[in-house]
């Protein structure tokens, strides 16, 4: 059974997508060329920054435009999605819709996911590949890769009035430190895709009780497109098994977003001399989204993606400054080390459970 059409969702994305900023063909390929040559030496002033050794050449850079983003982005959440429902089908004995309804409900799923991934595919100026390609016949997983969006790179370094090249490696820096961060713990991998298959795993998929839940969340909508809760849509719908895990994919999502964050202006104003005036505009930009820009987010989770951000970056300063960062590193060592969502909010208890001495001062 396919729940989602995907190659209709690829379609509708691509098609609903603006195709960006309007540029000449020359600037184009010389933007492409130095996104990949910054990318490199982004790698050098991550590695000097953190210690991380991650190989990171294993994973390569590509550099592409908004459907070919969201063609990728597609790709990957087939590889992961379709395996699980397979197995929901089987392990809860559920009886598949009949062909018609399945016909019509991927369709309709399809054009949803589409619509999604074409409102992002406008935003998102580069990611490191967390679902990535499926393992090998060999049960390895391949190595992933970074991925820059060239046309909104520039749209957004226009519109904020920025240096090129300056904003260009600041992107990069906090992209590259998640291929570090992948490259230096390779067992991250399979442990993300681990967390959202469990998390899948975790529905019911019973019709009626997903109805009822999704009445309920439609019921709580208002108040989460006025910003008095933080729930997104699928927050909203999912089962107390889904939260628990969520916990986990929390506290991870936000080391990695906040350890990129502090990675990426630690760096400093030596190597990006506009850091501060950078930082400053962009996170100005973030705070003054339009109305329905900023109900979109909510709805999609991406408000609670920048508040990872923020608690991530506290966590992973309030560590350094307790530990060193040979300490924040014993992160990459094993899962059972990385920090829940709750020892995000308060960094003394991982640093009590872990049992980190403080970091000797010079």
């Amino acid at each position: 059974m396919q729940l989602v059409d995907w190659r209709l969702a690829a379609a509708t994305g691509t098609r609903l997508v603006p195709p960006g900023p309007t540029i000449a063909l020359a600037d184009a390929l010389a933007t492409v060329e130095d996104l990949h040559r910054i990318a490199d030496t982004a790698d050098q002033h991550v590695a000097r920054v953190t210690g991380l050794d991650a190989a990171s050449k294993s994973a390569a850079t590509v550099v592409v435009d908004r459907p070919d983003w969201i063609r990728a982005n597609v790709e990957s959440f087939q590889v992961l999605v379709d395996p699980i429902i397979e197995a929901l089908m089987t392990s809860k004995s559920v009886n598949p819709p009949g062909a018609l309804a399945a016909a019509i409900g991927s369709r309709v799923a399809g054009i949803e996911v589409g619509v999604v991934l074409s409102y992002l595919g406008t935003r998102v100026l580069g990611q490191f590949e967390l679902l990535g390609p499926p393992r090998s016949a060999a049960g390895e997983h391949a190595p992933g890769r970074l991925t820059l969006v060239a046309p909104n790179i520039v749209a957004a370094e226009r519109a904020l009035q920025v240096q090129p090249a300056d904003f260009r490696l600041w992107v990069c820096l906090h992209e590259v430190t998640h291929r570090t961060q992948f490259g230096a713990a390779p067992w991250l991998h399979a442990h993300v895709q681990d967390l959202l298959r469990e998390y899948l795993l975790a529905s019911d998929l019973d019709t009626n009780v997903v109805l009822e839940r999704l009445r309920q969340a439609l019921s709580g909508l208002a108040q989460v497109a006025r910003g008095q809760r933080e729930a997104s849509l699928v927050e909203l719908i999912q089962t107390p098994a889904q939260k628990e895990i969520l916990d986990r994919i929390t506290g991870l999502m936000s080391l990695l977003e906040g350890h990129a964050d502090v990675v990426m202006d630690t760096v400093g104003p030596s190597v990006v001399p506009s850091v501060a005036t950078i930082r400053a505009r962009f996170d100005r930009r973030r705070r003054q989204a339009n109305p329905l820009s900023r109900i979109v987010r909510r709805l999609l989770g991406l408000e609670m993606k920048l508040k990872q951000y923020a608690e991530g970056a506290v966590f992973v300063r309030a560590v350094i400054d307790e530990v060193g960062m040979p300490g924040l590193n014993t992160v990459w060592t094993a899962p059972g080390q990385l920090p829940t969502a709750a020892e995000i909010r308060d960094p003394k208890l991982w640093l009590k459970r872990v049992g980190l001495p403080p970091a000797v001062s010079a």
